[in-house]
């Protein structure tokens, strides 16, 4: 299956916040987090699957700290990851929603 390659572009590069609102899982924003390296970093707590998941997050890049897991390609890899969906599943679920 081929997509759009603008539709690709638009989700690689959507913001995690962004993302995680379009599949509307409950997320907060650590406010007591100081970044180290990249001052436009923040730390966001998303509730899933019964858990919690903490994210560092800085524009559309995430690194999972529990399962020491990023990932640069933004909405894509973000709802591959949290839902364990392939390339097409992922972009489908997110086509969807947009």
């Amino acid at each position: 299956m081929t997509f759009a390659p603008e539709l690709l572009t638009r989700l690689r590069s959507m913001s995690v916040v962004e993302a995680l609102r379009l599949l509307e899982l409950y997320w907060k924003r650590d406010s007591d987090f100081q970044p180290v390296k990249n001052q436009n970093t923040e730390r966001l707590n998303v509730a899933i699957s019964g858990g919690v998941v903490e994210l560092l997050v800085t524009g559309p890049k995430w690194f999972d700290t529990r399962a020491e897991k990023g990932g640069g390609g933004g909405a894509i890899d973000l709802v591959m990851h949290f839902l364990r969906l392939d390339f097409v599943a992922a972009v489908k679920r997110l086509e969807e929603r947009l």
